[in-house]
């Protein structure tokens, strides 16, 4: 996604919807020259629009989610047994990888495109007096209202669909990062530059296999008490499969910036820290990295790949180990299919 997007990109949205209601069933008689009563022909009415929430892949954003949907009414019925027409239903696109909850509680996982969730049901068409004829009653003169349509208040929320994510303290080289290994291109500036919302970038082996890398945003400390970005951000991880630890080698202690980023990903949900992962220890082109590396190196039993961003130094040892991990993924869920 490319910079100037970016402020127009939404990843949240609360929606209400209304389906439509039901149209109203007819009460009516059959009435023509020398034959004045000739029965009830009341039609029954429409069924309302329901509204219906679609993946699509060529949406990229919630944004264009407004925060009210109607649907369209039933038609009533007509005399002469005309039934009403039943409504057409409203479609709502968003985004693939967009979770649908109901009070906080997930209810559907929009994740393939064209899947669609039924979230609202229109309201039935109401009965016309056709309907109430029987041989007890040869002249009714009922006819019923349609129902309402069902309402609802639901919470939209886009998850990155990433395979791997880079994680790290903001300036920590992420966006420069993913330009080195991917097709993405992020804006990348020479002061701590935080990326607002995710990139996601893909790269491409020579078997044509595709890893798609997110390059999620900054995490600050206190991220899963909502400071800084804070959910928002942690939301795009849970939608990884392996980790990517991005280290600043610029940093006193790189070392303990993995301890913050582990522990506020496990303050969100247990166990995330404990994904399929490596340590990518970034800046490799300062002068003080290669003995800060050897203490890191000590110190962590993860796999320590270290690179340069800036001159693009080992990064194809980066590129290898990533497919690596996404193999070994595969693997390990005894998959034929790709995440």
């Amino acid at each position: 996604m490319c910079h100037t997007c970016t402020r127009h990109f939404k990843d949240y949205r609360y929606v209400k919807l209304v389906a439509g209601s039901g149209g109203k069933g007819a009460c009516s008689f059959h009435s023509e020259p020398r034959k004045e009563w000739g029965g009830p022909d009341g039609g029954n009415g429409g069924d309302g629009g329901s509204i219906i929430i679609k993946a699509d892949r060529f949406v990229k954003s919630l944004a264009q989610v407004v925060p009210v949907y109607k649907g369209e009414d039933g038609q009533s019925g007509g005399s002469k047994n005309c039934y009403g027409r039943n409504a057409c239903p409203t479609y709502i696109s968003v985004p693939v990888g967009t979770v649908v909850k109901e009070h906080g509680k997930m209810v559907f996982d929009l994740s393939e495109h064209g899947q669609e969730y039924l979230a609202a049901f229109g309201g039935s068409g109401g009965k016309g007096n056709r309907f109430f004829l029987s041989n007890e009653n040869r002249a009714p003169m009922t006819a019923t209202p349609g129902t309402e349509g069902q309402e609802r208040v639901l919470q939209l929320e886009l998850r990155t669909m990433a395979h791997a994510g880079l994680v790290g303290f903001p300036n920590a080289g992420k966006s420069s990062l993913l330009r080195a290994i991917s097709n993405a291109r992020p804006a990348v500036a020479a002061y701590p530059f935080t990326t607002l919302n995710p990139h996601v970038g893909i790269v491409k082996y020579r078997d044509h296999e595709q890893v798609a890398v997110a390059d999620i945003p900054g995490i600050i400390r206190g991220a899963h008490q909502n400071r800084g970005l804070g959910i928002s951000f942690l939301r795009h991880i849970e939608r990884c499969r392996c980790l990517l630890f991005v280290l600043d080698l610029s940093s006193p202690e790189p070392w303990m910036q993995l301890q913050h980023l582990q522990f506020e990903l496990d303050q969100y949900e247990a166990g995330l820290s404990q994904r399929p992962q490596a340590i990518i220890a970034n800046k490799m082109d300062l002068p003080e990295a290669e003995e800060k590396l050897k203490t890191l190196r000590s110190l962590v039993t993860q796999r320590v790949i270290p690179v340069s961003a800036l001159t693009g130094k080992n990064v194809e040892e980066l590129v290898l180990h990533l497919r690596e991990l996404y193999d070994g993924y595969l693997q390990e869920e005894g998959k034929s299919t790709r995440w």
